[in-house]
């Protein structure tokens, strides 16, 4: 990863406004798009592989499990588990078993199947970890174990293709950063996340997170993590790398990709990456999650990005949704009733308030 500059502004002057003030330019051009293209719905079959487009309420493995051979080359093992009742000791030993069977084992990522901006992701490190996960996961949740991957340098690659070409456009790479502060001997956690420019704005996403050791002295030059899960809205920090993205290496591999992925067309990949010049050349880099019509172009979450470009982004992000569902409405996939898309959104909010506290 290149060095993290942290001079200048720590945050956008919108970055952490509410989402549905940020939305709101969107859903007016929802209408407007709606009238143009008689259909309330068309985004929700833009990516006719999975349900709803993946839009809300869809499990991220689905995507995987209709993944081919090749694809899978490159998708972090995976296995999916639904906790069946309320035994955390049964059910541990199932997972264990389980993972041994698929080839995994501990330390592992679990992380809620529905679910979205890394709500209940959290790196398990032993059983005893893993025991307390259950704990607080919801009765008939399904629980997504992946495994750990051996780089840390991360990253969301925006990729768009229109159905009946063979070729895509990577339209944003965003890398991401996983905050931490570094202990001086004499400061507590809450202390050294009130002197950071940028964590201290954000105390509000930490302080329960880090209950136990925030009032705890952090031993002098021992970096503490804030975060594991790279996700915006738990506090990770998102610059637009666009500018040093010149190969065709990365946009070759994903074509091949997403050929061996039928019906899916728009959607951002969370990658973990060696490094970036072989990043940009295709390689050395494994998918973590690849998310679908609700996906966002991340680089919005800059701080350097303007509110108009943003706003602008996510304006081009939906018109492309609208276009793709016309096209595979032309293919013959018919788009679904708008009650779908409220149950699912209904079902998935419902689970989030249950799942446990992320790293």
């Amino acid at each position: 990863m290149p060095s993290l500059d942290l001079t200048g502004r720590a945050t956008s002057y919108f970055e952490f406004w509410p989402l549905w003030l940020m939305y709101l330019p969107v859903f007016f051009q929802w209408i407007l798009l709606s009238i143009r293209h008689r259909s309330l719905t068309l985004p929700l079959i833009a990516n006719p592989a999975v349900p709803l487009s993946g839009m809300v309420g869809v499990a991220k493995s689905f995507v995987f499990e209709v993944a081919g051979d090749f694809a899978r080359r490159w998708i972090l093992p995976w296995v999916v588990y639904e906790v069946s009742d309320k035994c955390v000791d049964i059910q541990a030993e199932r997972i264990v078993k389980l993972l041994s069977e698929r080839g995994l084992s501990l330390p592992i990522v679990g992380k809620p199947d529905i679910g979205c901006r890394g709500v209940g992701v959290k790196l398990l490190q032993n059983k005893e970890e893993l025991l307390e996960y259950l704990k607080w996961f919801p009765l008939r949740g399904s629980i997504q174990f992946q495994q750990l991957s051996r780089w840390n340098a991360e990253a969301g690659v925006f990729y768009v293709r229109h159905p009946g070409s063979t070729k895509g456009e990577i339209t944003s790479v965003t890398l991401k950063y996983t905050p931490y502060v570094v202990g001086d001997g004499e400061s507590t956690l809450g202390e050294l996340v009130g002197a950071d420019p940028r964590a201290k704005n954000l105390q509000h996403l930490y302080t329960a997170r880090h209950a136990e050791r925030w009032k705890k002295v952090i031993p002098r030059n021992e970096p503490y993590q804030l975060i594991f899960a790279a996700s915006h809205s738990r506090g990770a920090i998102f610059r637009d790398a666009g500018e040093i993205f010149h190969d065709e290496g990365l946009l070759q591999t994903l074509d091949k990709i997403f050929e061996d992925i039928p019906g899916f067309f728009y959607g951002r990949l969370d990658i973990k990456f060696n490094n970036i010049q072989s990043l940009s050349q295709g390689k050395d880099f494994e998918i973590i999650e690849i998310n679908g019509a609700s996906s966002e172009s991340i680089n919005i979450w800059d701080r350097n990005t303007k509110f108009g470009t943003a706003i602008k982004t996510l304006l081009q992000q939906y018109d492309t949704l609208f276009k793709i569902g016309e096209k595979n409405r032309e293919r013959g996939h018919k788009a679904p009733a708008l009650i779908a898309l409220y149950k699912a959104w209904r079902y998935e909010t419902d689970l989030v308030k249950k799942y446990p506290l992320n790293d």
